[in-house]
């Protein structure tokens, strides 16, 4: 089935895919993706980590999640059901945060057996059957349950399977360090500040800098800030025909020139210049 995206209309679409829609480019998603590799392999960056999938793999992606493929085999080929924020937002209800934190972290899941792999076939097999029953006045509704379903029992076999340090962290500072990465994930696209974060989850700017150098391999708060923020940047010269002053406005830069020094003091080239890039 040919790569598509979600119509306004739709809350979900099940096909399959070889993810050439994302090679070689920067691609934030404003919806979340399950996906279920067939056959092949391929390599994925999300959210600036490096996945090697191979057959049998869950990918659990997000949305919000920023995604790249680097590479792909030549028979490579995903089962995947696309579902909108909204609909993850209504499946998750009464899910807790540092569970959804704990996925995003950790999006992707090798089986070790046959009875692993199960659950993922039975849920793409089911949204493949509801997906092409157009007819269905409840199709969305089912779908909803679907993932809804599928998300209690991945937090079931998370609760089971992993400790509560590891879901949750051991200690105080690992519990503020992932809030810390959550709400760069939020709001890197505005907020570069790194006082603006430490209010918001009530500590000093001086106590999130002891954290970060504890539990980061960045040695401060705005290292890690600057890193996202740049790619949210990367994203929008690649996939948007904004200028470059609408996109410095966007990001709630004081002017063009200061935007053109604070990417070019990252990356080692001007926005202009990373626009006219072309995919090795």
């Amino acid at each position: 089935m040919k790569n598509k995206e979600i119509p306004e209309q739709e809350e979900f679409i099940v096909g399959n895919s070889n993810l050439l829609e994302y090679y070689q480019k920067l691609t934030k998603l404003d919806y979340g993706i399950l996906m279920f590799c067939e056959r092949g392999e391929a390599i994925i960056t999300l959210n600036l980590t490096k996945y090697h999938i191979v057959q049998n793999a869950n990918i659990f992606i997000l949305p919000k999640s920023i995604i790249s493929v680097e590479s792909i085999g030549k028979d490579f080929s995903v089962s995947y059901f696309r579902y909108s924020a909204n609909m993850f937002r209504a499946a998750c209800f009464r899910i807790e945060p540092a569970f959804i934190h704990f996925i995003n972290e950790n999006p992707y899941y090798l089986p070790e057996n046959d009875d692993n792999i199960k659950p993922m076939e039975y849920f793409i097999k089911m949204s493949f059957v509801i997906y092409e029953d157009k007819e269905n006045r409840f199709r969305n509704e089912i779908a909803q349950n679907l993932l809804q379903i599928f998300i209690w029992d991945t937090y079931d076999k998370v609760q089971r399977l992993f400790t509560e340090e590891q879901i949750n962290g051991s200690n105080r500072k690992e519990e503020l360090f992932k809030k810390f990465l959550g709400l760069i994930h939020e709001n890197c696209a505005m907020q570069r500040d790194v006082a603006w974060y430490a209010s918001q989850l009530c500590i000093s700017t001086r106590y999130l800098a002891s954290i970060v150098r504890k539990l980061s391999d960045k040695n401060t708060a705005k290292e890690i800030i600057d890193v996202f923020s740049i790619l949210e940047i990367k994203v929008m010269l690649q996939t948007t025909n904004l200028t470059i002053k609408e996109i410095a406005d966007h990001f709630n830069f004081p002017d063009q020139s200061f935007f053109g020094r604070y990417f070019k003091k990252h990356t080692g080239i001007s926005p202009t210049d990373f626009r006219q890039l072309k995919p090795v």
